[in-house]
């Protein structure tokens, strides 16, 4: 298919970020008062941003938006401070990263992750690399899977989007990818299921990191 450039999603697809989110977010509750939630549970309140996993973590009867905006920046500067105890990329990406790179093939991230800590992350943990752009939430671009940021990248990439895979663990990034109209790979050691990504668009899953190399080095 001869793809030129791939994006990848940030969270649950280069980095495990998962252990530091959990313990961020359960330090919060602990402070406020209200039940902790266990690290599994999280791989299902994330994704859509910080506002919107603060306010699944809070228990439903918490309706007074005062307090849920004040756990909502609690979290972002207890975050901020822990960030990087636990979150590492996961195994087999820095080889993926590699080889990319020797082949040329363009790299950008997109996440719904604040955009200056989507920066900082690449930047401190993925230091080794060039990615063309990055690209986290900004107040003014709608988070995926609005596509509008995708194709953002696309354009600076200078690359047609059907020879853009999108790499991500979610639904929402398939459905980013769909909406972008590039090519949906789910990455199954992320944070979703296999069934989500299926039903969200993915027209490949891969098992690890390497598996995305065969499939781009694979001749039609």
């Amino acid at each position: 298919m001869d793809f030129k450039a791939v994006i990848f999603d940030l969270d649950g697809t280069l980095l495990n970020t998962l252990d530091d989110i959990a313990d961020a977010m359960n330090r919060v509750l602990n402070r406020m008062g209200f039940p902790q939630h266990e690290t599994e549970k999280y791989k299902y309140l994330v994704g859509e941003g910080v506002d919107l996993l603060v306010e699944r973590a809070l228990p439903a009867s918490c309706s007074n938006l005062d307090l849920i905006a004040a756990c909502q920046q609690a979290f972002v500067e207890t975050y901020s401070e822990f960030w990087s105890v636990k979150t590492r990329p996961y195994d087999g990406i820095p080889e993926l990263l590699d080889t990319l790179t020797d082949l040329e093939m363009k790299m950008a991230v997109l996440s719904n992750k604040n955009h200056d800590m989507t920066q900082k992350m690449v930047r401190e943990l993925l230091p080794s690399w060039l990615f063309d752009m990055v690209l986290g939430a900004r107040p003014y671009a709608p988070k995926k899977p609005n596509p509008s940021s995708a194709l953002e990248i696309a354009d600076a990439l200078r690359q047609p989007l059907s020879k853009i895979v999108f790499l991500g663990d979610s639904g929402i990034d398939m459905k980013t990818a769909v909406g972008a109209g590039m090519y949906p790979v789910g990455a199954l050691w992320g944070f979703r299921n296999k069934d989500e990504l299926a039903a969200h668009g993915a027209m490949r899953m891969i098992e690890k990191p390497v598996d995305l190399l065969k499939f781009l080095l694979e001749k039609d």
